[in-house]
């Protein structure tokens, strides 16, 4: 399956590592919380493997809007994915939805 590019309202950014002001974010989300937390199956366009992560809205609140998060930050939320997946794009439209990427093995 293909990855839908362009969809309005998003904002591709850069690697959260290279951000000099990505800080930690308060952890708020309680145990029922981070239970709701949901997740896409993966698909890829031949280059990147990716998953979109919905979120409940106690967890959104906290989400930044105006950056990517580091793999700290969306782990601290209570999201769970193995390793190598970068929270890489923001879909303002919908701020509960985390679209995340990691790059297929060549």
């Amino acid at each position: 399956e293909q990855f839908p590019s362009g969809f309005p309202g998003s904002l591709a950014l850069s690697c959260p590592h290279s951000l000099p002001f990505a800080s930690s974010l308060p952890i708020m989300a309680s145990a029922s919380a981070r239970q709701r937390i949901s997740y896409s199956e993966k698909y890829d366009d031949g280059d990147y493997e990716y998953r979109h992560v919905h979120l409940p809205p106690e967890i959104t609140k906290v989400v930044p809007r105006d950056r990517l998060m580091t793999e700290q930050e969306w782990r601290d939320l209570g999201v769970q994915q193995s390793r190598g997946w970068v929270h890489y794009m923001l879909h303002r439209p919908e701020p509960h939805i985390l679209l995340f990427r990691r790059p297929l093995p060549k």
